[in-house]
Formats: structure tokens, C-alpha cells, sequence
């Protein structure tokens, strides 16, 4: 599959959306720290996954009825319910991996005409 997420559900029309290509991933290690006397530290990872990913996509100039789509899915996934993105795998070379993300913050602009741009910030999760 290209990079991208797949939408459908009641009223959507089934499409694979790509996301513009000014993808941004930002990535954040969770840490447990336990502070002492004179500076002293010590640091562990918090958890089994402990690298926490945030995704921050992109869809401009996207037609009325695709926009509509697109904030019905993550109006329908309200933020609890994961789906698959499948993103460029920075591990080898010019492949991509699927991924499991929920999306509970997303945004709407109007453009002109019958064009809107989407944004959305999609965290990854671990299990289902």
C-alpha cells in the first residue's frame, strides 16, 4: 500500500487518503527518572515501547466532498477506535510499514471555492 490511511464507514465513500508531502513524525523517549543529592540521576525506559510517536498530517486543497469524508472517519473513530497508516519505513531502504494510530485532534480550513485543507495529528499505538 502507498502511504496513506484508508477511510470508510456509513456515508464515506471508500478512498486511500495520502497525506501531503510535509509528513512530519516526531518521536519522544518516555523515561522514568529518579532524582538524588549532587546532580545523581538514574534513567529507565517507562514501559515495553517506550518511544512515543506523534504524526502530523497534512491534506490540502482537498475537494468539499473528500474533506467531508475525511472528518466523518475520524469523527466516527472519535479518537478511540485505531486504524492502519502505512508510513515510510526509515529502517530500510524506499520501503514503507503499516501502523496502528488514533486520531483525537484534527482540524478544518477553508480555502476557496469548494477546497479545504485537513489536518490531523495521529499517535501511534501498541495492541489493538
Amino acid at each position: 500500500m502507498a502511504i496513506g490511511f484508508q477511510i470508510s464507514g456509513t456515508g464515506i465513500t471508500t478512498a486511500t487518503i495520502r497525506p501531503d508531502n510535509d509528513l512530519k513524525a516526531q518521536h519522544k523517549a518516555k523515561i522514568r527518572t529518579a532524582r538524588f543529592g549532587d546532580g545523581y540521576e538514574q534513567r529507565s525506559k517507562d514501559g515495553i515501547n517506550s518511544i512515543s510517536e506523534i504524526y502530523n498530517i497534512n491534506m490540502k486543497n482537498r475537494e468539499k466532498a473528500t474533506a467531508d469524508d475525511i472528518i466523518k472517519f475520524f469523527e466516527d473513530k472519535a479518537g478511540i477506535t485505531s486504524f492502519s497508516f502505512t508510513i515510510p519505513d526509515t529502517n530500510s531502504s524506499g520501503d514503507e510499514k503499516t501502523i496502528k494510530v488514533v486520531c483525537d485532534t484534527y482540524s478544518i480550513q477553508y480555502v476557496s471555492g469548494d477546497y479545504y485543507n485537513v489536518n490531523a495529528k495521529f499517535r501511534r499505538i501498541y495492541g489493538v
